[in-house]
């Protein structure tokens, strides 16, 4: 009987020496495991030629397992925050130890031998994708220049729009001259007062003097509408003390207290000492403020619960019929 060898293909122990890698089953899971690496081998052959560049993420660690080699490959080549795509599964299918430990798989498991070259990068292919990945690192760096030429502009033109209208609101805006014939109210305003005035040349001697309104040489449209001054009543122009200053006899400290007072505080705190309390504590729901009877009976043993409970009540009865012969007597 032969020794017993384990097939990393199939994953299991057989008894049939070299016979096994003949068999159907082991010939059926060496081709699924070709296929499966087969793809990304292909996707790596593609970049051969056109390699790419990106900016380097954490999905770019991925890794895949050789099954010529029996390791782990990394897919992508990192440098810094560059990654070239498929750079480090090319770099281990052109090394020379990949080769040789492909060439003692397929003889090892009695692979097809036309699927072999599928396998394998030869130097020149090689020598091809460091060219091309030269390009693609110039390629890279000329797009990186143009991204950051566009984001200049765009800060420069977004610092030039903020001076612009800071210069704005810092530069004195200009006062329209009544003498060029400018229609704003204002003006309008002036031409007509002054019309007026010399129309009916009233006496400043029998007027009072009038209020300086200042407010009208502005510019702006407004109307004056008078004094609206309460006879009786002052204001604060006037000297008067503000409403919000006045005290009023029924919001006086003295007739309102603010706050709870000190009886009311008591009683609060000793709310708060009976909350912590056992809610099922014998007396717990029991109103001292309520009257009792005569007839009322404990349900313990007087003070200190000592006794029984009858004599207690006779205890209690006793006293109470005494209680009733002296009030009777007075």
């Amino acid at each position: 009987m032969a020794p017993a060898q384990r097939c990393p293909v199939c994953r299991q122990t057989f008894f049939c020496g070299r016979g096994h890698v003949y068999s159907r089953k082991h010939q059926r899971q060496l081709k699924v495991a070709l296929e499966r690496l087969l793809p990304q081998v292909e996707a790596a052959r593609k970049a051969v030629r056109a390699a790419q560049v990106e900016r380097y993420v954490p999905e770019h660690e991925r890794c895949c397992w050789c099954l010529c080699c029996s390791c782990e490959v990394r897919k992508h080549l990192s440098h810094g925050n560059l990654t070239v795509l498929h750079g480090g599964l090319l770099e281990h299918l052109a090394s020379p130890e990949h080769k040789k430990a492909t060439n003692k798989f397929w003889w090892e498991n009695k692979a097809e031998v036309q699927m072999k070259e599928k396998f394998l990068i030869s130097p020149q292919d090689y020598a091809r994708f460091k060219k091309s990945m030269v390009k693609g690192l110039d390629s890279y760096e000329e797009k990186e220049d143009e991204v950051i030429k566009e984001m200049a502009a765009q800060i420069h033109e977004v610092e030039q729009n903020r001076q612009e209208l800071v210069r704005s609101v810092l530069e004195p805006q200009a006062v329209p001259d009544p003498e060029e014939g400018s229609s704003a109210p204002g003006s309008w305003k002036e031409t007509n007062s002054r019309v007026t005035s010399s129309s009916q040349q009233p006496s400043y001697l029998d007027l009072p003097p009038a209020p300086e309104l200042d407010w009208m040489e502005t510019g702006q449209p407004l109307t004056f509408i008078g004094h609206q001054d309460i006879p009786g009543v002052g204001n604060i122009h006037s000297g008067a003390t503000p409403p919000w200053m006045v005290q009023d006899d029924e919001y006086s400290p003295g007739n309102q207290q603010i706050g709870p007072s000190y009886e009311e505080f008591l009683k609060e705190k000793e709310k708060q000492k009976l909350k912590k309390l056992p809610p099922d504590r014998v007396g717990a729901n029991f109103d001292h403020s309520s009257s009792t009877s005569v007839g009322w009976l404990p349900s313990f043993g007087r003070v200190w619960n000592n006794g029984r409970r009858w004599q207690s009540r006779h205890q209690f009865k006793t006293e109470a019929a005494a209680r009733n012969r002296e009030q009777s007597h007075k």
